[in-house]
C-alpha cells in the first residue's frame, strides 16, 4: 500500500551508474505507468479506465501488471506529498518543471518512498524514462533530484516538508490532499454528525488515510441473473454489507464468467445498498393495480441501473434508465443487455433512453413510483478508486454542480406520483452537494416529506450499519464502512 513507510537498514544506496551509461529507455511497466499519468494530466483521462487499456496494449500481466498498477495509483494518491519532496530536492517549485519530467520524478519518489524498490534501480529507470521523454538535459536533472530524494527516509522527508500548523496545511501534505478538500471533508464529518469538535481532527486523519489505501474490488450479483454463490465459487469472498455482494482481494474480475456476461459486475457495496434501499421503501399501491414504474434519472454509466433493473424484474416492475449523454446511454445499454433480454422474455418494460433529466418532471408528471437521482457530483467520496479526482476537482466546480443537482431533484419530485419515493444520491459527502441540496429543494415544496434513509439502509444490509449520521439522511464513509462515501436522502411524495 502506498501509505506504508519503507524500512531501511544501513546507508542509502545511491545510483552508481553515470546517466550516459544507463538504459536508453525505461522498462515496460514504468513506461506504461508514465503513459497513463500523462494521459490523466494532459487528456483528462480517468486512471481506472486508462490503466486497464494500457496494460492490455503492453501485454502486462501478473507481477508486472501489479507493479504498474501500484506505481500508477500510488503516484496519483501521494502526488501532493511527492511534489513537496521534489520541490525541496530540486530547489525549485514543481510548476517550473516540464509535466512529463515531473511525472517521472513523482514515479521515482513513489518507488523510493512508497514501494520496496532500491534507490539505484528507481533512479536508473527514472533517468532512462526522462531521457526518452525529454532528452539528455532532463535526464541529468532527474538523476540529481533522485539522488537527493534517496538521501532521506520517508519519515525524514515527512518531517522536512510537512508544516506543523495549521491542521489543513499539515494534512494536505502528510495525507496528500488539496487543502480545500481537507477543509471540506472536516466540515462534512461534523455536518453529517459523524464527529464533534472534540474528535473531528482524529476522524479527519482516519478518513484521509483511508483514501490512500487501495479499495478491494467489490462485485454485485444482479438478482435473478446471477447468484452470489457463483462469485464465491470463482474465488471471491462474501461482501460485508450487501446481500448481493462479493469481494475480490486480487485477480481479474473479467475472468469470472458472470462478470464477462454482464450478469454480475464490479460495483461498490455502498452503491449497492442505495439501490437496494430504494427498492425496499414501501410505496402506496397504484389504484388501477398496474405494475410499478421505476426511473433512474441519471443512469450513466449504468452500475446502479444494472442492479435496479434486476430488482425491478424480480418485483414485477418496469424501469426507464435515462441518461443525458448519448455515449453514456450506449454504456448503460451495454450494461443492461442481460436484463433487457430477460425483460423481453418476461414481457416487462425495460427502456434505456437519452434525455435531459431536468425536463422529465415536466414531460412525465406524476408517472413513476420510484425515482433515483444519482446526481453528478465532485466524486469526493470515491477518492480511493479515483485518486486523480482530488487533484482535478476545484471549489469552483461546486458552483456549476449545485444548480444542476437541485434542478434534477426537483424534476424527479415532479415525475413521482403521490405515494411514490425519490432517492437522491451522490458519491460525495460535501455538504454543498448533499444536505444543502435536499434542504433547499424541500423547503420550497409542500408535497414531499423526508423519510429516514438510515432505517432503510439498515433494513437491507446484512451487517449492523452504524455511524450513518444524525439522520434523517444517511452518509457512508470509507474509514468507517469500507465503502465509497455515498450519501442517500429519501423523500416521499405526499398524496
Amino acid at each position: 500500500m502506498s501509505e506504508q513507510p519503507r524500512q531501511h537498514r544501513g546507508p542509502r544506496q545511491k545510483s552508481r551508474t553515470a546517466p550516459s551509461a544507463r538504459a536508453r529507455k525505461g522498462d515496460v511497466p514504468r513506461t506504461t505507468a508514465h503513459r497513463v499519468l500523462r494521459a490523466v494530466a494532459e487528456d483528462g483521462a480517468y486512471a481506472n479506465l486508462e490503466l486497464p487499456r494500457a496494460l492490455r496494449r503492453a501485454r502486462l500481466g501478473g507481477r508486472d501488471a501489479a507493479f504498474t498498477t501500484e506505481l500508477t495509483y500510488g503516484t496519483l494518491r501521494m502526488q501532493g506529498f511527492y511534489d513537496a519532496v521534489i520541490a525541496e530536492a530540486a530547489q525549485r517549485p514543481v510548476g517550473r518543471l516540464d509535466g512529463g519530467v515531473l511525472d517521472v520524478l513523482r514515479m521515482g519518489a513513489h518507488q523510493v518512498l512508497g514501494m520496496r524498490v532500491a534507490v539505484h534501480a528507481a533512479a536508473d529507470q527514472s533517468v532512462a524514462l526522462a531521457r526518452s521523454a525529454a532528452g539528455q538535459g532532463a535526464a541529468g536533472l532527474v538523476n540529481a533530484v533522485m539522488r537527493r530524494i534517496g538521501e532521506r527516509t520517508r519519515e525524514e522527508w515527512l518531517e522536512a516538508v510537512t508544516p506543523t500548523e495549521p491542521l489543513a496545511e499539515r494534512l494536505a501534505v502528510s495525507r496528500s490532499h488539496p487543502v480545500w478538500v481537507v477543509k471540506a471533508l472536516r466540515q462534512a464529518l461534523m455536518g453529517h454528525g459523524i464527529a464533534t469538535s472534540d474528535d473531528v481532527d482524529e476522524a479527519l486523519d482516519e478518513l484521509l488515510a483511508a483514501h490512500n489505501v487501495p479499495a478491494e474490488v467489490s462485485l454485485v450479483a444482479r438478482p435473478g441473473l446471477a447468484e452470489v454463490d457463483e462469485l464465491l465459487f470463482a474465488g471471491a469472498q462474501p461482501g460485508r454489507w450487501s446481500p448481493v455482494a462479493a469481494e475480490m482481494s486480487g485477480g481479474d474480475p473479467g475472468a469470472i464468467e458472470a462478470v464477462r456476461e454482464g450478469r454480475a459486475a464490479v460495483q461498490d457495496e455502498g452503491s449497492q445498498l442505495l439501490a437496494l434501499a430504494l427498492a425496499a421503501v414501501p410505496v402506496t399501491p397504484r389504484a388501477d393495480g398496474a405494475p410499478e414504474r421505476w426511473l433512474d434519472l441519471c443512469a450513466g454509466p449504468g452500475g446502479k441501473a444494472g442492479l435496479l433493473a434486476a430488482l425491478a424484474l424480480q418485483q414485477g416492475a418496469d424501469l426507464v434508465a435515462n441518461e443525458v449523454s448519448e455515449h453514456r446511454t450506449e454504456l448503460v445499454r451495454q450494461t443492461l443487455r442481460p436484463a433487457l433480454d430477460a425483460a423481453e422474455a418476461a414481457g416487462r418494460h425495460l427502456e434505456v433512453r437519452s434525455g435531459d433529466g431536468r425536463e422529465v418532471g415536466e414531460d412525465e408528471p406524476e408517472t413513476y413510483d420510484r425515482v433515483l437521482v444519482d446526481a453528478p457530483c465532485t466524486g469526493l467520496g470515491a477518492l480511493r478508486r479515483r485518486p486523480e479526482a482530488r487533484w482535478r476537482r476545484q471549489p469552483k466546480d461546486l458552483v456549476g454542480l449545485g444548480p444542476l443537482q437541485r434542478d434534477l431533484l426537483s424534476s424527479a419530485i415532479e415525475a413521482t406520483r403521490p405515494g411514490g419515493v425519490i432517492a437522491y444520491a451522490t458519491c460525495s459527502p460535501h455538504l454543498s452537494e448533499t444536505t444543502f441540496v435536499v434542504r433547499d429543494v424541500v423547503k420550497k415544496r409542500s408535497d414531499v416529506e423526508v423519510i429516514d434513509a438510515r432505517e432503510l439502509l439498515r433494513e437491507v444490509a446484512t451487517g449492523e450499519l452504524t455511524d450513518l449520521g444524525d439522520g434523517p439522511h444517511a452518509q457512508l464513509w470509507p474509514h468507517r464502512h469500507g465503502t465509497d462515501g455515498m450519501f442517500l436522502a429519501l423523500l416521499r411524495k405526499k398524496g
